[in-house]
Order: C-alpha cells, then structure tokens, then sequence
C-alpha cells in the first residue's frame, strides 16, 4: 500500500494511483476533497469525510491505517494535553473499518530533560481510548521521543501497555541516536531495526542518504540509500511477518519540510514508480515465493 498524499492531495488522485499500482489499501494521512481544504483524515469537516468514505469504498479501497498527527513531532510535550484528534479518529475509523492508527511520543525538547513520565501518562491514556475501541495504536520511530533511538522505543513498549510499532526504513538516517555518547551519531536503520521487530505490526519504506552538505536527508528509491530496504524487507518476511508494507517515498515532496514542493504530476508519477520499484525488489527478495498478502 501507499501513504497517499504523496500521490497528490486529492482523494481522487490517491485512489487512482492505488488502482494503477494494483494495490487495493490506502493508509490514509492528508486528504483533499472538492469544495474542501486538505486536511488530515481526522480532521477534515464531516461532509467532506463522507465524500471520502464514499469514493473510497466505490473504488473498493480500505484505509489500512490512519496516519494521525496525534502525538506527533509538531506536538510539544510541554503543551496542554488535547485529546481532539483521538476523538474524531476513533469513529471514523470505525466506520472505514480501519484497525491501525499511527501515533507518535511528541517532538524532543532541546533540553536534557525530555520529560518522560508526562509522555508516557498521555500516551497511556491515548492508547487506552483506542485499544478500548478495538482499535490498535502503532508509534513510528519518527522526529519524537520514541525516535531518539531503539532504547527509547524499547523504554515505551514497556511503559505503555498494548503500545505496538511501525518501522520507518529510512527515519534513523536523519535522526541523532540519543543511546550515544555525544556528539550523537545518527542511527544505523538496520541495529534499530533488530532491537524492535518483534513488536512491528506495520513497515513504512522509505530510503534515503545522509547529506553533510544540507544537514538533511536526500530521499532515494527503494533499495537505492542507507535505509537497508532490502535487508530489513528480507529478514522481516524470514521472521514470519506478514502484516501491511506502506510506501511513503518523499522523492518529490516531504511532508515534514514545506520547503520541499513538486507539481501535481511528478508527485503521482514519482509515487507509481516507486511502487513499481519496491514491487520488484519484494520479487527479487521472495524469488518466485510470495507470502500471502504481500502483495
């Protein structure tokens, strides 16, 4: 499946590019409606969820996640706590029959201390209202607290009960690993990756290389960076995962850097050709031998 707001910003856009690719689910992050503002999933205004809803189960797409911005790197811990978002997640999950919802642990503070027991209180609660619901909440190893390395993840894993993961193959090449000594080093995707597979419920490919020049990521195709797509993909599939693998490919836009923008068309022909190319490199990896539902 794919992340598809980076297929365009139109619901319309999104599901063309799933059935060109031949991919029937859709996690879900922003989504444009006619007549409506972009907006994430949760919070578009009602009349235009149900527009959505019903383009989407007409094309015969399933939302498999919510990628939420609850919790999320532009969330401060230090900010009062806001539930909003999880409330109107949690009916419209229901009603697309979504069972994943992407959360985050809050943006790290520039200070020493990151005020951890204040992160894991709401996170508890968070994950409560969803897990009450039937609903699973999934942290990624994005710009949070989480995200400062495979520790950190570990620490909330057994902090929060019924917390489980979403690996980001190339998230660790652009975040400092915080377990370090100073200066911290950035993270290796692959050490992050063995310390936390066991709790991974969902994979968001990504890949890039670290560029000392710009301080900042350059975004690659699949199997084409540091994000050890290849490796990580291979050792999932021999561990017996068999769960949902998202594209979020961010060669023509990021979603975290407005700086970085591209037209309508390269955005949907740069994500179809990244489908096509971790297509092929899932065929080279299972050698004939697909498991199912991947794919």
């Amino acid at each position: 499946m794919g992340i598809g707001d980076e297929a365009g910003a139109s619901i319309d856009a999104q599901i063309k590019a799933l059935q060109e690719l031949g991919w029937k689910y859709l996690e879900a992050r922003n989504v444009q409606v006619d007549g409506f503002a972009k907006a994430n999933l949760h919070d578009i205004p009602d009349k235009a969820f149900d527009i959505a809803e019903e383009k989407l189960k007409s094309a015969g797409i399933e939302v498999y996640c919510f990628g939420s911005t609850i919790a999320n790197w532009g969330k401060k811990i230090d900010e009062p706590f806001d539930l909003s978002e999880v409330n109107r997640a949690i009916p419209r999950m229901k009603r697309l029959g979504t069972r994943f919802v992407r959360i985050m642990s809050y943006a790290v503070r520039p200070q020493e201390d990151q005020l951890v027991d204040e992160r894991v209180r709401r996170l508890r609660e968070i994950c409560e209202r969803f897990l009450d619901q039937g609903l699973q909440p999934v942290h990624e190893n994005c710009m949070n607290y989480g995200g400062m390395g495979w520790p950190f993840t570990l620490e909330l894993l057994e902090k929060v009960p019924g917390l489980k993961l979403v690996f980001d193959t190339a998230n660790p090449i652009f975040n400092q690993d915080r377990s370090k000594p100073k200066p911290y080093p950035r993270q290796d995707p692959w050490e992050f990756w063995t310390h936390v597979k066991s709790q991974v419920v969902h994979i968001h490919i990504k890949d890039a290389v670290w560029n000392p020049a710009r301080n900042d990521a350059d975004y690659k195709f699949p199997g084409e960076g540091d994000g050890a797509v290849e490796r990580i993909l291979r050792d999932a599939w021999e561990s017996g995962y068999s769960a949902g693998v998202s594209i979020e490919p961010h060669v023509a836009v990021v979603f975290h850097d407005a700086a970085v923008q591209s037209s309508a068309e390269n955005e949907y022909n740069s994500f179809i050709e990244y489908g096509k190319k971790l297509k092929a490199l899932v065929e080279t990896i299972q050698n004939g031998q697909a498991r199912p539902g991947c794919f």
